[in-house]
Order: C-alpha cells, then structure tokens, then sequence
C-alpha cells in the first residue's frame, strides 16, 4: 500500500513538473500561496521523499512490483 501512494504521489509530482515545462505554471504553487508558503514546501518535500522511496522499486525482485 505505501509503494501505491508513493507511487501516487511521484506521478503528481511529474504533472506537475510537466505543467512548469510546458506552460511555466506551479500547480502546487498555485494551489497553496506560492513555492515559498510553508504548505507547499511540505507537499515539494513529502513527494521528492516519495520519489527516492520509489528507486528501491527498481531494485526489487518481488514479482508484486
């Protein structure tokens, strides 16, 4: 179940990215007062945490993956 919500939250965190690359918009940002409000530092940290969780998905040989 957490590999799911990491999961979850590393393809947010790629639309997300995907929006600042293409159209220059932080949904993120947008949604919680600018990239520097405290909320939203918490959700950039709390998805690149999520992000490093998922490489050990790459290296695991349980065939759930």
């Amino acid at each position: 179940m957490f590999d799911k919500i990491c999961l979850i939250l590393v393809i947010i965190g790629s639309l997300n990215w995907g929006l600042v690359g293409l159209f220059q918009f932080d949904l993120v940002a947008w949604a919680f007062g600018g990239s520097a409000a405290i909320i939203s530092r918490i959700i950039y940290t709390v998805i690149a945490l999520a992000g490093i969780w998922c490489i050990s998905l790459l290296f695991r040989k349980n065939s759930e993956v």
